[in-house]
């Protein structure tokens, strides 16, 4: 199986994927944190999605980083997963 940082490693050499990656970065970082937690527990997405009640491709949509998921399914996904759920602001560059 194909790690997704060794992914990014190799797409993050096309301008154009980085121009996007960057755009996008916040949604990015969340998806790679869903994955890394399912991924870390030992879960398929079809197991994880089980454990939450919903469907592999509820899973997939999640951790495509196209969608915002709510507090609640973070949570859920903290439970199936058997982590904690952190959120935190930290600073950032001045607007």
């Amino acid at each position: 199986m194909t790690k997704v940082r060794d992914l990014h490693k190799t797409w993050s050499r096309e301008r154009g994927y980085r121009t996007a990656y960057d755009e996008l970065g916040a949604e990015f970082d969340l998806a790679r944190a869903l994955i890394e937690a399912r991924s870390r527990a030992g879960l398929t997405q079809a197991e994880l999605a089980k454990r939450m009640k919903t469907t592999q491709s509820v899973v997939a949509r999640l951790e495509s980083g196209r969608v915002h998921p709510s507090t609640k399914t973070l949570e859920k996904i903290a439970r199936a997963t058997g982590t904690r759920l952190k959120i935190s602001f930290e600073a950032g560059d001045a607007a």
